[in-house]
């Protein structure tokens, strides 16, 4: 099933209007993606290094919603972590979370274009109601995927890139959905101005559970552009939502935030970010800070 799923997703995600070429075996093995958009190639860039070591910058998944649409490369592994304080308010009960340490370890191998993700994290909620607090602790499930790089950007086509990705249930029995739930996230992005602007999205679907635990698709969007204020200093804004299907007790969720990174090495980046929900059925409030590493 993984292989039909894989070979339909790739030929989707790469294979659009304009359609591509595959890139031969014998060049793939040192191609940063796995296809190439059948246009006319823009003129080659000079590859994007800091001014003190020659080193091409980190690139994370994080802080935004939207992940990267480009793998770490081969040989490079990287870790990214951080905590998000969550707060929402709702017919007379107050909520709030903390989720740490949000680990993300990010591992190039075999070639450019393959990378294997592993993840984990624990969370410490209170809900407080007319009923008293109620207080939870635990550790999530175990979250494992693959992100394969698909095409590089060539004019009005994007960079894109495809993670393949599911929870296992590993979790504390309070938290844990007690079941695998696999969902796929196709990523995709356009530098608009070099080094100044660029513009990414993300489309994904995952298999979720209900409060009745029926499982359902949710479906999440999201939008956001990136703004490089200085060579270290990074900013963006972004909106994302949730879109539940076969629920029609629950509503889509649409939030918009914003954020800074800034690069304190070309392999070291510190994060902040706080977002709000723009309906009812959103969390109010969220903020967080971060770091990713490479190594």
């Amino acid at each position: 099933m993984w292989q039909i799923c894989v070979r339909s997703a790739l030929v989707l995600a790469s294979c659009g209007l304009a359609g591509c070429t595959t890139i031969p075996e014998a060049e793939r093995r040192e191609s940063k993606t796995l296809f190439a958009w059948n246009a006319p190639a823009d003129p080659a860039p000079d590859e994007k290094v800091t001014e003190s070591s020659g080193v091409d910058p980190i690139v994370t998944d994080r802080p935004d919603f939207t992940e990267a649409s480009s793998t770490v490369g081969k040989g490079r592994v990287q870790l990214e972590s951080g905590y998000t304080y969550v707060r929402d308010r709702s017919n007379g009960t107050t909520a709030t979370l903390h989720s740490y340490p949000e680990a993300l370890l990010r591992i190039g191998l075999f070639a450019d274009w393959f990378e294997l993700r592993i993840g984990q994290n624990l969370s410490s909620s209170r809900t407080s109601s007319t009923g008293g607090p109620a207080n939870d602790f635990g550790v999530n499930d175990l979250y494992l995927g693959t992100k394969l790089g698909l095409t590089e950007q060539r004019g009005l086509f994007p960079e894109a890139a495809l993670v393949l990705q599911a929870l296992i249930p590993t979790g504390s029995r309070s938290i844990t959905a007690g079941e695998v739930l696999p969902g796929a996230n196709l990523l995709y992005g356009w530098t608009v101005i070099e080094d100044r602007l660029s513009i990414a999205g993300s489309t994904q679907v995952n298999r979720t559970l209900d409060e009745s635990n029926r499982g359902r698709a949710l479906f999440a969007q999201s939008l956001t552009v990136g703004y490089t204020l200085t060579e270290k200093l990074g900013a963006y804004t972004e909106w994302f939502a949730f879109l539940p299907t076969r629920a029609p007790e629950s509503g889509s969720e649409h939030y918009f935030n914003g954020g800074f990174t800034y690069k304190v090495t070309p392999n070291f980046q510190l994060d902040i970010r706080a977002g709000l929900g723009l309906n009812e059925r959103a969390d109010d409030f969220f903020a967080g800070t971060g770091f990713a590493v490479r190594y």
